[in-house]
């Protein structure tokens, strides 16, 4: 068995998923300061959000959770993997197609069913005409997970990383040339989101062309491995489909209040930095070497694979959710408080990022440990955990609205996120030792909690220090990279004196990655 480098693959994905992201704070700064919470905004998350959700529902979480496993063992045993992909794609173009013809035919429905708040306002038809437009992105995006899927179970993770690049310069380029022009800036991201979907398809297409997975349009077949396919994708896009419950729910409780699905869109941007540039990464390339060493019978490499991903993945969330928890204020100000938003968008955005900062790092280790059930392909077991989960946050959702108003359901996702994680370890306890966390994680995991309780403790001394700075116009860009720069000193410091990590170590994970 040819290993795949967890290493190196986590900076590969971890590199190109930053790029996305900061491009991504591009985009949310643009769409700040041009369009702003209200209205139009609110229409734009409740479109947008249609695709999005149905893609990670049917591609990047049900399906590939189904594909990956399957593919990577053909790979491996040399069993016509050309063959199994090519019917895979048939047929997932085939139910995607079907589903963007129903979504667009049946788009005010979806959008009474996800915005129902929206019903009675200009912001229900706004959202109607924008998710038509949108809406076929998901059948470029489906494919294009499928595609990545393959790049990834072939430890090519470039290019499927990458991907996710173009969409951000396509909206980005748009808005400012849009806004250069005088033209409506919301209109010219939205006609732009579907055109990016057509490159991001196009560069994995043919990324994977040049590994030897060809791949052409044709009628599907229901063979016994796609059955088999479908009996695997049909629990996780159950599981799936309660994760984008959850966010729905969020949004119906918000689409109640002025302005709150603008903030709480703007919020979850910006904690998606981390999540996207970690948990995505790992759990993209975690799944298929735990599928190949679990195949090879190889428990030792599995339990390495498993606490290293967990171990990188505290590494770096622990601080970060401290920091949300911290400074949110300075965050947000410094990013967003510009053109059409203001100090009271500021303000609750602020809150909302400390929320969902609390939930950092259970959103990340539910990343870590998925794969330990879709290795084994089972897809049935998370779908039971998600089902208490999603009943956990719809409960806590509208139960909270009289306390918390607005930023209920981000109380909500965050508590359902750590109960998500700890159904999901108590029931990888009966696997055997490849999916238990070993003793260098447990020793790692307290010294990270430990130096990242100091690094924020150092943070709240230093922005109350750099505060003038901070409500100056230009000085505060300095000032809050001021504050990075400390909690980043801070923290890796401490980290190396007290063991919480060792950057020798690291250096030689990584020369070994690239080896």
């Amino acid at each position: 068995m040819k290993p795949i480098k967890l290493m190196s693959g986590f900076m590969t994905v971890g590199f190109w998923t930053l790029a996305s992201r900061v491009l991504g704070f591009l985009r949310e700064i643009l769409i700040a300061a041009y369009i702003g919470p209200g209205p139009l905004l609110d229409a734009f998350v409740a479109a947008f959000r249609l695709p999005n959700m149905f893609r990670r529902f049917f591609a990047e979480g049900a399906f590939n959770a189904a594909f990956v496993p399957m593919f990577a063992k053909r790979l491996e045993a040399e069993d016509n993997p050309q063959g199994f992909a090519q019917d895979a794609f048939n047929l997932l173009a085939v139910a995607v197609l079907g589903l963007t013809g129903l979504g667009m035919l049946f788009m005010p429905a979806l959008v009474w069913a996800t915005a129902g708040g929206f019903v009675g306002d200009a912001r229900f038809d706004m959202a109607v005409g924008f998710g038509r437009v949108v809406f076929p992105y998901i059948l470029c995006m489906s494919l294009a997970a499928l595609f990545s899927g393959v790049l990834n179970a072939t430890g090519r993770f470039a290019a499927a990383a990458a991907a996710p690049v173009l969409l951000n310069i396509f909206t980005c380029g748009a808005m400012i040339l849009g806004a250069a022009l005088g033209q409506n800036v919301v209109v010219w991201l939205v006609w732009t989101i579907p055109v990016a979907g057509i490159a991001q398809l196009a560069l994995v297409w043919n990324a994977a062309a040049r590994v030897g997975i060809s791949l052409r349009p044709g009628l599907p077949r229901l063979t016994p491995e796609m059955r088999q396919l479908v009996h695997i994708a049909v629990p996780a896009a159950l599981a799936m489909g309660v994760t984008q419950i959850n966010l729905v729910v969020g949004q119906l409780a918000a689409s109640n209040f002025e302005n709150a699905v603008s903030w709480l869109f703007i919020a979850d941007r910006l904690y998606q930095l981390p999540l996207g540039v970690v948990g995505i990464a790992v759990g993209i390339v975690l799944l298929p070497d735990l599928s190949r060493r679990l195949r090879a019978g190889d428990d030792t490499g599995a339990q390495d694979a498993l606490s290293r991903a967990g171990e990188f993945s505290l590494l770096l969330t622990v601080p970060s959710a401290l920091a949300f928890l911290t400074i949110p204020l300075p965050l947000v100000s410094v990013l967003y408080q510009r053109g059409a938003t203001g100090a009271e968008d500021v303000a609750a955005i602020a809150l909302a990022v400390a929320i969902y900062g609390a939930g950092l790092p259970a959103f990340v280790l539910q990343k870590v440990l998925q794969p330990l059930y879709f290795a084994r392909e089972d897809t049935r077991s998370p779908f039971r955990y998600a089902l208490v989960a999603m009943v956990v946050n719809a409960a806590l959702a509208i139960g909270l609205l009289p306390v918390f108003g607005w930023y209920a359901p981000a109380v909500a996702a965050t508590l359902a996120g750590w109960a998500m994680v700890v159904l999901l370890w108590a029931g990888a306890r009966g696997m055997g030792p490849a999916a238990q966390f070993d003793a260098r994680f447990r020793h790692r995991s307290l010294r990270i909690v430990v130096a990242s309780v100091a690094m924020g403790a150092v943070l709240l001394g230093a922005a109350w220090l750099l505060s003038p700075l901070l409500a100056m116009a230009y000085w505060r860009y300095l000032a809050l990279l001021g504050l990075i720069l400390i909690g980043a000193v801070t923290y890796f410091g401490i980290g190396q004196i007290i063991g919480a990590l060792k950057l020798s170590e690291f250096k030689s994970a990584l020369r070994r990655g690239k080896a």
